[in-house]
């Protein structure tokens, strides 16, 4: 791996991972009618009190993850006819997997896991072109950063 450094910056192979570079599949089938993907988790971090007037020890709490992404109306139409009724929000739990695939060859994988759909929502209006469908999941928790 080539990596050099200009102005404190360290480049590895002088690329960064650009959005044509990440590939995105939910319930194993990679999606092309993709636009976005967003995806988080927060970890409560307290502070502990005893004497005086600092804390003594932090705690660690609860982890919320969130995530969403932007398809594209005939990869939602897609999805929903996975569905029986065609509710998005009555299809079985879904796994979304997101890798980077840079020019330098190592793979990073995060998977969101356990995720249900609880939208189901189109906002068309006159002039459009296409739409864009903004889905938020509810995961269960991420795993960040497998490489293979």
């Amino acid at each position: 791996m080539n990596v050099s450094i200009k102005n404190g910056v360290p480049l590895v192979n002088g690329m960064l991972v650009a959005w044509a570079d990440i590939v995105v599949l939910v319930g194993g089938v990679p999606i092309t009618g993709i636009t976005g993907i967003e995806y988080t988790d927060d970890q409560e971090i307290v502070n502990k009190y005893g004497a005086g007037r600092y804390p003594v020890g932090r705690a660690k709490g609860r982890i919320t993850p969130s995530a969403k992404m932007t398809l594209y109306h005939e990869e939602v139409v897609a999805l929903q006819s996975q569905s029986v009724n065609g509710r998005l929000q009555d299809l079985p739990v879904i796994e979304v997997q997101v890798s980077y695939l840079p020019e330098s060859g190592i793979v990073v994988t995060d998977k969101i896991r356990n995720c249900h759909i609880p939208t189901n929502a189109r906002k068309w209006k006159e002039g459009d072109t296409g739409q864009e469908v903004e889905l938020p999941l509810v995961p269960s928790h991420i795993e960040w950063g497998t490489t293979a």
